[in-house]
């Protein structure tokens, strides 16, 4: 044994929620340039801990090495990605058929995304959704697998420093180590519009 973990109950997860909810009112409203930044300082933080991160990876899921370095390192490309796209985040202006009226299109966060992912890849896959979900301007529930709650609780608190440290809620980025109560709860959630899950 290397650690122990108490996993979340249902009444965590709601209290989490409400963090996670209200965190999501401030998220929104901040320009998508700006949210780009901060999903650039989260790369730049993974950036610095890749090795330590990795090694956790290989430690807690079984990974070589090699593989767990690129877990975390998928995170990192995700967040680069995503920054460019936080300046091409445009709608379109449409001819109408009425004189004198043009229709817009304009794209509007849908407040929180969850993101359930599997033991066998435990940061890539959050990596895939959450750096899109956060420049676009939503919040994200993370319910990494309950074999790798580690790698789980070392991601989250790394995001919610850099959050924290531009003055935002450590909540925009809410995380619950937890079995299938948890997965359950989020994916049957009114309040959480779009779920990703692999497995």
């Amino acid at each position: 044994t290397i650690a122990t973990v108490t996993e979340a109950t249902v009444a965590d997860y709601e209290e989490g929620l409400q963090a996670c909810s209200e965190a999501a009112k401030t998220w929104m409203t901040i320009p998508a340039p700006k949210r780009g930044e901060i999903v650039r300082q989260i790369g730049d933080a993974l950036r610095a801990k890749l090795d330590p991160l990795g090694r956790l990876v290989s430690l807690e899921m079984g990974k070589i090495l090699a593989e767990g370095i690129g877990e975390v390192q998928e995170i990192i490309d995700m967040c680069d990605y995503a920054v460019g796209l936080s300046r091409q985040l445009n709608g379109s202006i449409i001819p109408s058929e009425r004189p004198d009226h043009m229709m817009f299109e304009v794209w509007n966060p849908l407040g929180i995304v969850g993101v359930i992912t599997a033991f066998n890849f435990p940061c890539a896959v959050l990596g895939w959704n959450a750096c899109i979900a956060l420049v676009c301007g939503n919040c994200v529930v993370w319910k990494g697998a309950p074999t790798t709650p580690l790698i789980t609780i070392a991601v989250t608190k790394l995001i919610s420093e850099v959050l924290e440290k531009n003055k935002l809620p450590g909540a925009i980025f809410t995380s619950f180590c937890g079995g299938a109560d948890i997965g359950e709860a989020i994916s049957k959630d009114t309040r959480i519009p779009l779920v990703s899950f692999t497995g």
